[in-house]
């Protein structure tokens, strides 16, 4: 019989199955890829690069691939960065990432041939590099090296690099490519911020926006806040008919008219007209004015200039006339004094005695002038009664860092986030200071000079001396001085307003943008900070040591406000020696020492009249005497030991000065604690009287503050482990001076821009 079941197969295959087509396999290796921002594109990448990390071993060097695109450089990799315990994150910037407009200067090195070249725009590199050095103007140095990848893809990158880094047209900055990405695609708006904003960005406790004096309306709320009520906003140059360099909308005395602006405005040099800045509550005005160029008619316009700013003073006080030129370092002279703090920051070695390295920082020169002249110049407001002109070649260098200074020191607004936020848009942004120029996006270095940095220096002395008078933290003030790097913000690109307009105007037009009623494309706002972090880390910026002007306070179930005057202040303050009051320093050492920088500034105006000198030094003593009020007048310490230099800043980069478990983020972290304890105290105080009247009022206080949160009320747990003086940013995988062997830092920190043969390594042939 035939059997009905199928004969066994016999055949045996000893090849693997084949995996089905319509399933996709996981590769073995993940692929590099760079996170890329609207408009942002891939422009030359090297694979099976080496990024160096420590500076005497490679054992913890980092592979991946250097990705160039038209907005920053990226390194990529899957390996995790050694000996870091925490990372604050940009949303905008990986945790390897450079922006194109913060490098300094790029050098190719060929270890084999014993070569090396500073890269500029559009040249050959005649040999394959082995190693590529980015010097950033940050202070920071990477460095990358070849050893693995293909030689003519490393050369590609680094021209790449050099090409991007150092355009030679506005309009080829990253921004530009970005918000027309926007106009065309606005669903590709980076976390769902619209460009142009104005917000506050970080939680301020009134919740308000920041003001950027584009408006008439703007300027309005601030002639009404400051209450001068002589002045007006001027519409006269709306259209920027008057100036190019001027804002549209600015204010000047009420009794000048339209007319006689428009013929003044001939005689001042780029049109620039006096523009008001700040009012005093006791009507004197600090007032900003480029020089009179036409000789004939100067000291006409002078005096009709000064007659009105007289009328608009309630007692007709007298003006005085600041000429900054004279009084103060120009800006060829501020950047050389950056250019010797460079060096000891990056370039001088750390074992070099204190006495010699402290001796080095004082012959900088690098703020004392400023906060010096700044401090009289408000003895002259607050004291004498009298408006204050500043007047400069053209009105929109010394005076934006002047005027600056001066409102935050007299007006406590100017010391919260949205109030200091509103300060640099006004007395920079809008006032027309050359931020394309000085800060060299463009690497025009004759034109440059860190006049902005220099503020936020000042501002954070202030900070150092006052922590209690400010909202924010230092940590706010460096993140805001990295953010001017960023080639993205409107905010810091442009020179004035009216560049802004022109050149997004012509590139709307190149790219079919259709714009409607707009005055040129509108570039994302640095204050629009959730742009860049999260609302986590963005707690950092706010200052847990700031005594607000009142503080909310829960009694007998009702909530009531505590206000601080001069009598609490001087209470806890009673036992105190004299010259740690305010933690100022006595009498006899604010006279400046023999050979302080202060008796080596040149000579001002103070020095004409003996008893007005005399008048003001017993200013000084008198409130240097007195506890400070910190919702009043705020002046400087000018001691050699109360100048201090700005670490977080200058040192965050080299990791031979970082201090594991130290720096002032230690008491930062333990005020926070406090700060935090308190919060909760209030919480459950309201809570435990559960009156529904009060819980409107109290609900600021369902959200902690602290970035440093307590686990509970008498919190007693130690620092975290990741805290250093570098916090929050990290040190690793920069390199110092002594890292780089061979490398001339010194002569490209002295501003040398080509690399000499008598070095270690050659030049090319």
């Amino acid at each position: 019989m035939f059997s009905l079941k199928q004969p066994k197969s016999t055949f045996k295959s000893y090849l693997l199955p084949q995996a089905d087509d319509n399933i996709a396999s996981e590769p073995r290796i993940k692929k590099l890829e760079p996170v890329l921002l609207p408009g942002e594109i891939v422009v030359n990448e090297v694979n099976f690069v080496r990024k160096c990390i420590a500076t005497d071993t490679s054992q913890y060097d980092l592979w991946g691939k250097l990705v160039c695109t038209n907005f920053k450089i990226s390194f990529i990799t899957d390996d995790l960065m050694p000996l870091q315990k925490f990372h604050y994150k940009n949303l905008l910037l990986g945790e390897h990432d450079v922006p194109l407009t913060c490098i300094e200067q790029i050098v190719t090195v060929n270890d084999t041939k014993r070569k090396q070249k500073v890269l500029g725009p559009n040249q050959k590199l005649k040999f394959n590099p082995t190693e590529l050095i980015i010097y950033c103007k940050d202070f920071r140095i990477v460095r990358f090296r070849f050893d693995e990848a293909g030689p003519e893809s490393a050369k590609k990158v680094c021209l790449a690099i050099a090409h991007y880094s150092q355009p030679t047209d506005l309009q080829l900055l990253f921004a530009f490519e970005y918000v027309g990405e926007i106009y065309h695609n606005p669903a590709k708006k980076v976390n769902g911020i619209d460009p142009g904003g104005g917000g506050g960005g970080i939680g301020s406790a009134s919740g308000q926006q920041t003001p950027l004096f584009e408006t008439y309306s703007d300027w309005d709320r601030e002639i009404k806040r400051t209450g001068a009520s002589e002045w007006r906003v001027c519409s006269v140059n709306e259209g920027y008919m008057i100036s190019t360099c001027l804002p549209e909308y600015f204010v000047v005395p009420s009794s000048l008219a339209d007319q006689d602006l428009k013929l003044y405005s001939y005689s001042f040099i780029g049109r620039r007209m006096p523009l008001w800045s700040w009012n005093h509550p006791n009507g004197s005005a600090l007032v900003r004015m480029a020089n009179i160029k036409d000789v004939l008619q100067q000291r006409r316009i002078d005096q009709r200039i000064c007659n009105a700013i007289t009328r608009s003073h309630p007692l007709r006080s007298d003006v005085y006339k600041s000429d900054l030129d004279k009084c103060l370092p120009n800006i060829q002279e501020i950047q050389a004094a950056h250019i010797k703090l460079k060096q000891l920051c990056v370039n001088e070695p750390f074992d070099e005695t204190e006495e010699k390295w402290l001796s080095s920082l004082e012959n900088t020169r690098w703020l004392e002038a400023f906060l010096k002249h700044s401090a009289e110049l408000v003895y002259m407001m607050e004291c004498k009664h009298v408006s204050v002109v500043l007047q400069e070649e053209e009105g929109r260098d010394l005076s934006c860092l002047a005027a600056s200074l001066i409102q935050v020191m007299l007006d406590p607004y100017f010391r919260t986030i949205v109030g200091f936020q509103s300060l640099i848009q006004k007395e920079w942004v809008m006032a027309g200071y050359q931020f394309l120029d000085r800060c060299n996006h463009l690497k025009r270095s004759d034109k440059e000079s860190p006049l902005f940095l220099m503020f936020l220096d000042c501002v954070w002395q202030l900070l150092e001396q006052y922590p209690a008078a400010f909202e924010f933290s230092e940590v706010y003030l460096t993140i805001l001085y990295d953010s001017a790097r960023i080639s993205l913000f409107g905010t810091f690109l442009f020179n004035c307003p009216h560049q802004r307009v022109k050149e997004s105007t012509e590139f709307a037009i190149s790219k079919n943008i259709q714009l409607g009623d707009e005055k040129g494309l509108r570039f994302p706002c640095v204050w629009d900070w959730s742009l860049q972090f999260t609302s986590r880390d963005r707690l950092l910026f706010h200052n847990p040591l700031y005594i607000g002007k009142s503080t909310p306070s829960v009694h007998n179930g009702a909530l009531r406000t505590f206000k601080r005057s001069k009598k609490n202040y001087s209470s806890t303050l009673r036992g105190v020696p004299p010259a740690l009051k305010n933690g100022i320093i006595g009498e006899q050492e604010f006279l400046p020492r023999r050979n302080s920088l202060i008796l080596k500034l040149k000579p001002d105006f103070f020095q004409a009249a003996e008893g007005q000198s005399h008048s003001m030094e017993q200013y000084f003593r008198d409130w240097f005497a007195k506890p400070v009020d910190l919702h009043g007048v705020i002046l400087p310490h000018l001691s050699g030991t109360q100048i201090k230099l700005w670490k977080l800043c200058y040192f965050r980069w080299v990791p031979e000065a970082q201090i594991n478990h130290g720096g002032s983020i230690t008491a930062f972290h333990r005020v926070s604690l406090l700060a935090d304890e308190v919060d909760m105290l209030n919480r459950s105080l309201r809570q435990y009287k559960s009156n529904s009247s009060l819980q409107g009022h109290c609900s600021e206080l369902d959200q902690s503050r602290m970035y440093f949160r307590a686990n509970g009320l008498n919190d007693t747990s130690g620092a975290p482990d990741f805290l250093s003086s570098s916090f929050p940013f990290s040190p690793v995988g920069n390199l110092c001076r002594r890292s780089i062997l061979g490398t001339p830092l010194s002569k490209f920190l002295s501003g040398a821009k080509i690399w000499l043969s008598t070095e270690t390594l050659a030049n090319e042939d």
